[in-house]
């Protein structure tokens, strides 16, 4: 410990003195390398017993004197301390002349490339906000041709005959994947045809649609939907039975619409290829009209009134199913039944594609209705098919 404070006092007179000896000449700097070997492990210099053994001395500095002579103590008073001389700090490379100067390599250096100079314009921001979009909008439209031709000395008999069928399905739905939801879907259809021995009538329908459905959901749990719905139907062309003058449908003739109240659950399934709605409604109006008297007979709405109103429940199940990317069903059951009667009708159409543009449909539509007279071989049954090739495109 008394070695230590030794060191210690020395080092606060040594301090003393440069700080005095600063205060008259300022060109005494701390940084001189004698000052530096202080504050380093005790080292045995040679300079330091030269300089005092020698008659004339070799440093005329007097901070670098009072290095040496503090140096000079720790020698001579604590030998004990100096454990490293000169010699070995030179063979061990490990001393260096500080005052040497050091290069940069010039070369690395100019192959760095100086930062551009970059003006700083202050100016106004301006942030635009811009709001989500909530609705999408899908189409499908189609037209199949088909043309058959028999000679009149043909065999086996048979007519000639043309028809054409388009097709076109437009929806607009507003979703705001939180809880309200908004799908509107228009179906438009109508096929033609042409018969030689229809002496009457020039063209037929074979297909006949004009259907508007609109639903207006809230969601209630999960896949779950309150929904209130409208859907209204009717087509476009008079409907006429061969060489038969009597018109048996016609636009608005009849027009049927139906208003009701229940819940839908949206089904996804099969990795999304199976997808569309089953909707449940206790409780629905539905409305009954005929612009044609003779019609409104015939759909039991009355000899002498043009429409009709009931109350009763109905259910609607529409699905999409993709197997593949060229194959695809879709079908819609549709049910409604009141105290006085009971209509149930089931669309199902084949769609597979051959080519972007091309495509082929098989159409089946078996429907139920005992509002009209019973038929002694279908009985409340009826059924309409038909296979049709034609251009078709979809987005």
């Amino acid at each position: 410990m008394d070695i230590i404070e030794s060191y210690q006092d020395s080092l606060k007179i040594l301090r003393a003195r440069i700080d005095s000896m600063e205060s008259v000449n300022r060109s005494y700097e701390l940084d001189n390398f004698m000052r530096f070997r202080l504050f380093t492990p005790a080292t045995f210099y040679h300079s330091v017993a030269n300089g005092k053994l020698s008659f004339s001395g070799n440093d005329t500095d007097i901070v670098n004197q009072e290095v040496d002579n503090s140096l000079m103590n720790i020698y001579l008073a604590n030998p004990q301390l100096v454990r490293i001389s000169e010699n070995r700090l030179i063979e061990s490379r490990k001393v260096r002349d500080v005052s040497e100067t050091l290069h940069n390599n010039e070369k690395l250096v100019e192959k760095v490339l100086p930062k551009p100079k970059v003006d700083i314009i202050e100016a106004p921001v301006e942030v635009v906000v811009t709001k989500p979009n909530f609705w999408t909008f899908n189409g499908d439209y189609s037209l199949q041709m088909t043309q058959f031709y028999v000679s009149g000395n043909w065999y086996k008999g048979g007519e000639s005959n043309y028809s054409v069928l388009g097709a076109v399905t437009m929806e607009a739905n507003y979703n705001n994947k939180q809880k309200v939801k908004w799908e509107n879907k228009l179906e438009m259809k109508l096929g033609l045809m042409t018969s030689e021995s229809d002496t009457i009538h020039k063209l037929k329908s074979t297909e006949d649609l004009l259907r508007l459905t609109s639903s207006l959901e809230f969601r209630a749990h999960k896949r779950w939907y309150y929904t209130l719905q409208l859907l209204a139907y009717t087509q476009f062309y008079p409907g006429y039975k061969s060489n038969d003058r009597e018109t048996y449908s016609d636009f608005l003739s009849p027009f049927n619409l139906t208003l009701s109240l229940g819940m839908t659950y949206n089904v996804e399934a099969f990795n999304k290829r199976l997808k569309g709605s089953v909707q449940l409604a206790p409780l629905a109006y539905s409305m009954r009209y005929s612009a044609r008297r003779n019609v409104a007979i015939r759909q039991s709405i009355g000899e002498n009134h043009h429409s009709m109103d009931e109350i009763g429940m109905q259910t609607l199940t529409d699905l999409t199913w993709k197997f593949t990317d060229d194959i695809s069903w879709k079908t819609r059951l549709y049910g409604f039944t009141s105290f006085s009667r009971a209509l149930v009708e089931w669309e199902n159409t084949i769609n597979l594609r051959i080519s972007r543009f091309l495509s082929t449909n098989i159409f089946v539509y078996p429907r139920f209705d005992d509002s009209v007279a019973r038929d002694n071989d279908y009985n409340y049954f009826q059924l309409k098919e038909y296979f049709s090739l034609g251009i078709s495109y979809s987005f």
